[in-house]
């Protein structure tokens, strides 16, 4: 089965997997996709993740986080940015999740980012994700 957008797929999985209260989810392995899982543990919606190396592409296994009562973390996770149309923004203009309290994960000149990493570097890009 060929998957057209890879970001969606891991986005997808981590919320099934999330709603589902897994401890664990795995997803094939990219650098773009390393870079989104150490976003989302530098904020604090995943524990920690770790790339499990095979004879192919690889595997990151992200371990979710939950708070009291296995509730989840991570309320809210959608793609901004599709393969049929692409979402870029200035560094004036980048959107702010719910009025500052999530997380948009944008795509730069100067690599994966934050949205509020992008204001401070200066450097407009593509949305990829909004999370809070």
């Amino acid at each position: 089965m060929q998957i057209t957008d890879t970001i969606a797929d891991m986005l997808t999985r981590i919320r099934n997997a999330n709603s589902a209260k897994h401890d664990t989810v795995d997803v094939p392995a990219s650098n773009m996709k390393k870079a989104i899982a150490q976003i989302l543990v530098d904020e604090g919606y995943i524990k920690n993740f770790q790339v499990i190396e095979d004879d192919k592409q690889g595997i990151i296994r992200i371990t979710l986080k939950y708070g009291e009562n296995k509730s989840p973390i991570i309320t809210g996770l959608r793609r901004v940015s599709k393969p049929g149309l692409r979402i870029y923004s200035s560094c004036e203009d980048l959107p702010k999740v719910m009025k500052g309290l999530g997380v948009a994960i944008i795509s730069t000149s100067k690599g994966v980012m934050t949205d509020k990493a992008a204001r401070k570097a200066n450097a407009g890009g593509e949305v990829l994700a909004f999370i809070w």
